[in-house]
């Protein structure tokens, strides 16, 4: 009688499972070339990398971008010490994906928001010519992902929303808060291949990180009906 209780309880669940949870990814088809904008090396990898990996391998050029270096990211480094490692931690992680690598040029742990921070993202959009870029989601209890956020969502605005826009989370409840995600991807098949890539960014104890990522892939998962999944968000052209 347990028995039947329970598998009728999952029959129910799954049928009260709106469509659009599930991992519909047809919408990933119309992207040709795609930008990821992270704050620090391994943010790319970690928010969506497998993302990155399966609209590669759909036929996009993608490309990870990197506001900062990560000057301030490895205890007892100089910060041109820990740009030069990070620097080919992310290169090496670019080339295990087969993506791309662009860095900005603001500094790990002094972000800023002003007028030529503006002027320096909209004129990497506009160089790059992305019809989709994914980013942080603006609510995260790191500064540096806010602010990527932030001129992101400005070159969107000031491009006269030429291409778009998509938030991701990285380590969700620790640092993106309050995402409530409203598209999937199935990351099934690439979960081996982004972990190997995020792997190589040894200067941030991945090893120590990535039970973080694994609980979050599974998460999302189970909300998209598969073994390991990536949420985002899809801004709006609110006006």
């Amino acid at each position: 009688m347990k028995t039947n209780k329970l598998i009728l309880g999952i029959i129910i669940c799954l049928i009260l499972i709106p469509t659009s949870l599930i991992a519909q990814e047809n919408w990933l088809n119309e992207y040709k070339k795609v930008l990821v904008i992270g704050a620090h090396p391994d943010d790319p990898e970690t928010m969506c990398g497998g993302t990155m990996l399966k609209l590669k391998a759909m036929g996009a050029e993608v490309v990870s971008v990197y506001l900062t270096s990560g000057e301030a990211g490895i205890k007892g480094k100089s910060h041109e010490e820990a740009r030069t490692i990070r620097q080919a931690e992310a290169l090496q992680a670019c080339k295990t994906m087969g993506v791309k690598a662009i860095f900005l040029s603001q500094t790990d742990g002094n972000t800023e928001v002003n007028k030529e921070r503006y002027a320096e993202m909209k004129a990497l959009i506009e160089q790059e010519k992305p019809d989709m870029v994914i980013t942080h989601w603006p609510i995260d209890s790191h500064r540096d992902h806010r602010v990527c956020a932030i001129l992101v969502y400005d070159a969107w605005r000031q491009s006269g929303y030429s291409f778009d826009l998509y938030y991701g989370e990285v380590m969700t409840g620790i640092q993106t808060q309050n995402f409530t995600p409203t598209l999937w991807v199935n990351i099934t098949d690439y979960k081996a291949q982004k972990e190997k890539a995020y792997m190589c960014h040894e200067s941030q104890g991945m090893t120590d990180i990535k039970p973080y990522h694994d609980a979050m892939e599974r998460m999302r998962g189970l909300e998209c009906q598969t073994q390991y999944g990536e949420a985002f968000i899809k801004q709006n052209w609110g006006k």
